[in-house]
């Protein structure tokens, strides 16, 4: 396969788009930039990368064929990332609220706007099968390999943390979120799997 034209759209405007949500949560969380330079420079790297990304996926589609669909995959992971944490931020910013039970309406909002998008930019870009069209069925199992990708990401993430504990010396937040990204990394693999075989399967 090659970098289509359908390709260069779709990373430009996700790339967009997720460089501009990591700019303004960074400036909402008062991220100190390097040399005082704004982040907003993301919205051209991230596209970029995207690109970058993609072409990667489909060389190692010459060895490997399902790498043909994790490059565009593994770029809208991240970007579905941004999507959820944008909404989250976005609401908390707006109401003053980052704690108690208008949390956590907050972030099942952001859950489940993350999961349409990621749902869209799957079907149709990453695993190309926007023909057969949109149905329940298909949605309901996208839906329930989402939530067992974030059991997933969530016992991977517990496990590190809590049952392993911290290693190497390195403060207990920093560990935390070496967990995190081990149970993103895990629940990426799994949830790609559960799209490939179960939801998008021509």
């Amino acid at each position: 396969m090659r970098f289509s034209r359908k390709d260069l759209i779709s990373s430009l405007a996700t790339g967009f788009y997720t460089g501009f949500i990591a700019w303004r949560i960074f400036d909402f969380l008062n991220i100190p930039a390097y040399a005082n330079i704004s982040f907003s420079w993301l919205m051209i790297a991230v596209p970029f990368l995207w690109i970058l990304g993609v072409n990667l996926g489909y060389l190692l589609g010459r060895w490997f064929n399902f790498f043909n669909q994790f490059g565009k995959f593994a770029a809208i992971g991240f970007t579905n990332a941004a999507v959820d944490f944008g909404i989250l931020n976005f609401l908390i910013f707006y109401s003053g609220t980052a704690s108690g039970l208008l949390f956590s309406v907050f972030k099942g909002i952001s859950f489940i706007a993350a999961s349409l998008h990621s749902y869209f930019w799957n079907k149709y870009w990453s695993f190309d099968a926007g023909k057969e069209g949109v149905s329940g069925l298909e949605f309901f199992k996208f839906f329930g390999v989402t939530i067992f990708a974030a059991l997933i990401n969530v016992s991977a993430a517990s496990i590190i943390v809590n049952v392993i504990g911290v290693q190497f010396g390195l403060a207990p937040e920093a560990w935390a979120n070496i967990g995190a990204v081990i149970g993103s990394a895990v629940a990426l693999v799994a949830s790609f799997v559960g799209f490939r075989v179960l939801v998008f399967k021509k």
